[in-house]
């Protein structure tokens, strides 16, 4: 895997990357800081708006950005991008309101959510071969995972030295750093889009998807990675320390276990994906959350005993490696779908759909769990993702039997 970095234009992009997300894990945890001396008690709902904030840009903003920048070089693109996330988190030093915080993470999610789209669709051009791609996808899941990991503790051993307000400089440079790398790459040659109508533009991703069998197939898909990834993310706290009484250090224990699955099947998978098909892998995947969920409520709804703890790690490691199976060979349907010209607006397109997905999930996995108990939860997200896994399974059939009668093109329809 490690050997696609010897590329160097993808080393200095995926270089980019890793510093952007370093920087973007600081801001996290700063802000969560930062909404606590503002509202205190109130705080969760200052950083619970905003992650609504945020989710509302990723789905709103991405394929609208896309289509207004469209002709612009997509070099020129990320650094604008970088730079105005940089600027925006400088911002948030002086912050004193929390209508501050929403509007400023209102415009750096809106950059975000124009970065990242077209990052994605630029390292096809970069890696055209397959082989090559999928071990770049394999070490950009790996990324975020330790990502996840790693910020915390970096942020958890910077603020023994400074104080909260300073991470927001980390997430400053973290961004300043992956414009400058950007700024040293020297980018494929990429022809700008043709022009066309700007409703034309703003719909070609969806567009695409709508017409592509296995792409219909993947928006189902990302509502059953959504409900996975609600329980964990919305709910782990709230097992661990207020169902189970365990300490805050399991908290993060238990969230290591759900990354640690992510990534040991990212590491996997480059050699599984060169032997088996990408439908085989992602329709396991699918059948695999639901059942992972069917676990955690078999532990949340039985009394409490020695083997749950070791169980429910089991269960997070289980999940997390499920995700992977379905998110790390996504990106291979986007672009076998796709060509230069329309590539950004395909990944922005799932970009924004798959966050829309949480839009669903996060609210039942909070609002279940906190009504009726985490078993509920449990149960109400394995439904709905066994519900998208069948219609996932079913919609991709259709798409083999359409296909059965004659030779696909190379590499499409796997």
């Amino acid at each position: 895997m490690i050997s696609v970095l010897r590329n160097a234009v993808y080393a200095k992009l995926f270089s980019a990357q890793v510093i952007a997300l370093v920087g973007t894990g600081l801001l996290t945890v700063a802000l969560g800081l930062l909404a606590f001396d503002i509202a205190g008690g109130d705080a969760g709902i200052v950083v619970g708006t905003a992650l609504t904030i945020k989710m509302v840009a990723y789905v709103a903003v991405s394929p609208v950005m896309v289509a207004i920048t469209a002709r612009i070089p997509r070099k020129t693109l990320l650094i604008a991008a970088d730079l105005t996330r940089a600027v925006v988190a400088v911002s948030l030093l002086f912050v004193t309101e929390a209508w501050q915080i929403y509007l400023l993470i209102f415009l750096l999610q809106s950059a975000s959510a124009t970065f990242t789209p077209t990052f994605q669709a630029v390292i096809p051009e970069v890696l055209p071969d397959e082989r090559e791609y999928t071990r770049a996808l394999s070490l950009s899941r790996l990324a975020y995972d330790l990502e996840s990991l790693v910020s915390p503790v970096l942020a958890a051993a910077l603020l023994t030295v400074i104080s909260y307000n300073n991470l927001f400089v980390g997430t400053v440079v973290g961004f300043i750093g992956s414009a400058v790398l950007v700024i040293a790459t020297r980018f494929p040659a990429i022809r700008p889009a043709a022009p066309v109508p700007f409703f034309d533009r703003l719909t070609r991703g969806a567009r695409v998807f709508l017409k592509t069998v296995e792409l219909r197939s993947l928006l189902a898909m990302n509502l059953v990675v959504a409900t996975a990834t609600a329980m964990v993310i919305v709910n782990t706290v709230v097992l661990v320390q207020g169902d189970l009484g365990r300490p805050q250090s399991d908290v993060a224990l238990l969230l290591a276990a759900y990354g640690a699955g992510s990534m040991i099947i990212a590491l996997l998978l480059p050699t599984v994906l060169d032997r088996l098909p990408d439908r085989r892998v992602m329709l396991t995947g699918s059948a695999a959350l639901p059942a992972g969920l069917l676990g955690a409520f078999a532990l949340t709804a039985a009394p409490v005993g020695p083997a749950t703890w070791p169980l429910l790690m089991v269960t997070w490691l289980f999940l997390g490696a499920s995700n992977s199976l379905i998110l790390t060979p996504s990106a291979r349907l986007l672009r076998r779908a796709s060509d230069e010209d329309n590539r950004p607006a395909v990944f922005a397109a799932q970009f924004s759909l798959s966050h829309a997905s949480f839009m669903i999930t996060y609210p039942i996995a909070g609002v279940v769990g906190a009504t009726w108990g985490m078993w509920a939860a449990a149960m109400t997200l394995a439904a709905i993702g066994a519900v998208a896994a069948v219609i996932a399974t079913f919609t991709w059939r259709h798409a083999d039997a359409l296909t059965a009668s004659q030779p696909a093109p190379e590499g499409v329809g796997r």
